[in-house]
């Protein structure tokens, strides 16, 4: 009978504790959705659809009306604008005006030993790694190919894994794929990996984003395409490396990929998204890459950036074009044997989620 009241007395604390936190939790959640505040009510619906698993809460203190206002009011416009490939000009370091240049690269950025610098920022609502990359030449895209079939027969890797595994010296997460149950071993879209077309399935709304074999980024939509049209782009445009994200309006605005295309950046509206973890990657007019990766999701207390957020970042360092690559819990990235960023997840925050694709950064060859 001691043993009983005991168990009683326990369960009767760990319901009480529950039925606490969720009163609060939702007597906080409807403060904030009937507040005051617009600003809160629309980053806080606004966030929440970008999540995998508690979209569902919009709908709780929302009508679909009041949700599509909302979302209509922090979004961004379609731009199909391409890519101009002149209006990146690498290298020139042999003539006087290439030698300055080179001289005010090393000054504005700092780059170690590996042709690199890492710098953080912090903004807002976010905290934020950027790894400037000299040499555009040296971002390939890692991969587990070849492929699982889609009985998740096989898992993904971590980052940590795709930057050993292609001996490399840095990394971040890039591209869509199938992240049920943090299973990671499929990609969505496109695949191209040293010029070889390792996953072609095109759907609505999907923009290739990569290297050329120029080392030029490159961002194009591929909706309207079939997998036969894809591939005969890929070799005409000579696409060396790249992966692919979704680009649609369906009231995800978490779907975004296009940020800035030949120096116009995207026409947006409030925040133009959520605040959530974020990786993007951009150029700059003289082939420098930047790589950005964003914390959220109430990591050191950030909710994340929001699609305003990278624009201000990717103009700020000069980007000519960017593109959002992902975000949530896939979000991080790796560089020189360490993770500067990882995953938001509790179960993954030393970690990353297991990934099938990811932007690489080749050691030097005099390494």
């Amino acid at each position: 009978m001691k043993v009983k009241k005991v168990l009683l007395r326990t369960l009767l604390v760990i319901v009480t504790f529950l039925a606490v936190t969720f009163a609060g939790a939702n007597y906080t959640l409807y403060s904030i959705c009937r507040g005051p505040s617009e600003t809160a009510r629309d980053l806080f619906v606004s966030t929440i659809l970008e999540t995998g698993a508690l979209q569902f809460l919009a709908s709780w203190y929302f009508s679909e009306e009041e949700i599509l206002a909302i979302t209509n009011r922090n979004a961004m416009s379609q731009t199909m604008e391409e890519v101009n490939t002149d209006l990146i000009v690498i290298g020139g370091d042999e003539d006087e005006n290439g030698a300055e240049h080179a001289e005010a690269l090393e000054e504005e950025f700092d780059f170690d030993e590996n042709g690199i610098a890492i710098i953080e920022l912090t903004g807002r609502a976010y905290m934020a790694k950027l790894m400037v990359v000299k040499d555009p030449s040296r971002l390939k895209v890692a991969t587990i190919y070849p492929w699982s079939d889609m009985n998740h027969s096989k898992n993904g890797v971590t980052l940590e894994e795709l930057v050993k595994k292609s001996d490399a010296i840095a990394g971040i997460n890039g591209g869509e794929y199938y992240s049920e149950g943090n299973w990671g071993g499929r990609p969505k879209g496109l695949t191209v990996c040293e010029g070889q077309l390792q996953y072609n399935d095109p759907k609505k709304g999907d923009v290739m984003v990569g290297f050329n074999e120029d080392n030029i980024l490159v961002i194009k939509d591929l909706s309207g395409m079939n997998a036969k049209q894809v591939e005969a782009m890929v070799e005409e445009e000579r696409i060396r490396d790249a992966v692919s994200f979704k680009d649609e309006e369906n009231g995800d605005s978490n779907h975004f990929t296009k940020l800035i295309i030949n120096g116009n950046p995207r026409q947006i509206s409030g925040n133009g998204s959520g605040a959530n973890p974020r990786t993007a990657i951009g150029q700059r007019a003289d082939g420098v890459v930047l790589l950005l990766v964003t914390d959220g999701r109430g990591a050191s207390g950030h909710l994340g950036a929001t699609a305003a957020d990278l624009l201000n970042i990717m103009q700020e360092y000069g980007a000519v074009n960017a593109a959002n690559l992902d975000g949530g819990s896939s979000s991080a990235m790796y560089y020189n044997g360490n993770y500067e960023m990882t995953s938001v997840t509790l179960y993954y925050s030393t970690s990353s989620w297991r990934l099938p694709t990811g932007f690489v950064v080749e050691k030097r060859e005099e390494q």
